[in-house]
């Protein structure tokens, strides 16, 4: 699969988890991240998968170019909504270097399907632990903090 046919499938899906998020129910990792646009003053919401890592909780950009981290990184400030619990949370994001140990923790914790989606995007080459670490310049990686 393409990464243009891989991002369709996942906007549809996401649109799925939006909606359930919104009626109350929430599974897994997922959260909903909403930001002010940076350029539109609109706010913006996007599902996200918040993970748990070495005591702090972390969320990880999983496609090239994705509006939420220019969003993100123009916010003072962001809600992260999940089921019916919303707080809000500074997003603080992680230098270079120090994203290598969580992307290799995150994809060597995880499925399969979590370091191959590093791969289907075009983010990392190989979806191993230390495949996805070396492509840490490519991805984005935020310590969720209270705001």
């Amino acid at each position: 699969m393409d990464e243009s046919s891989y991002r369709r499938r996942t906007n549809s899906f996401n649109k799925v988890i939006v909606g359930l998020q919104r009626m109350g129910i929430a599974f897994g990792p997922m959260q909903l991240l909403t930001v002010t646009g940076r350029r539109t003053g609109r706010v913006l919401t996007f599902p996200i998968a918040v993970n748990e890592l070495n005591g702090g909780r972390y969320i990880f950009q999983a496609f090239p170019k994705a509006a939420w981290v220019a969003n993100v990184r123009a916010a003072e400030a962001v809600t992260l909504t999940r089921g019916r619990q919303t707080s809000t949370a500074r997003l603080t994001e992680i230098p270079v270097e120090e994203r290598r140990p969580l992307l290799h923790e995150l994809v060597a914790g995880s499925p399969a399907s979590v370091g191959k989606r590093f791969v289907t995007t075009g983010l990392a080459e190989a979806a191993t632990p230390d495949g996805v670490a070396a492509a840490a310049h490519h991805i984005a990686v935020f310590r969720v903090d209270p705001a």
